[in-house]
């Protein structure tokens, strides 16, 4: 994959979180520092950080539960470990961590 390539799938994948989040009836903030990095606050104060990684071509996230990575394999962004896809993922962990139910999907 090219770098461009890279930078237009990141691009609408963060888009998308965007989106969702910005349409939530949820009570979570967010923000995009630099391009780079998506902070999900949850009302309890926790966060989720979602960044690239354009060296890697990778799309990290880091939450509670742990850290985890990200590569476009096919149609979609998929764990590097378990092949978990980003979006139902990120829809779990927000759960996980106290900010109720929001689909990606």
């Amino acid at each position: 994959m090219t770098e461009t390539e890279y930078r237009q799938l990141a691009d609408a994948a963060f888009t998308h979180i965007e989106s969702v989040l910005e349409h939530a009836d949820n009570d979570l903030d967010y923000e995009l520092a630099a391009g780079e990095v998506l902070e999900i606050e949850l009302d309890n104060g926790s966060k989720i950080i979602i960044n690239r990684q354009a060296a890697n071509q990778e799309i990290w996230v880091a939450a509670k539960s742990g850290g985890f990575h990200y590569r476009w394999q096919g149609n979609a962004w998929r764990n590097t470990r378990d092949g978990s896809e980003l979006m139902q993922t990120l829809s779990g962990l927000i759960a996980q961590q106290g900010g109720g139910e929001l689909r990606f999907d």
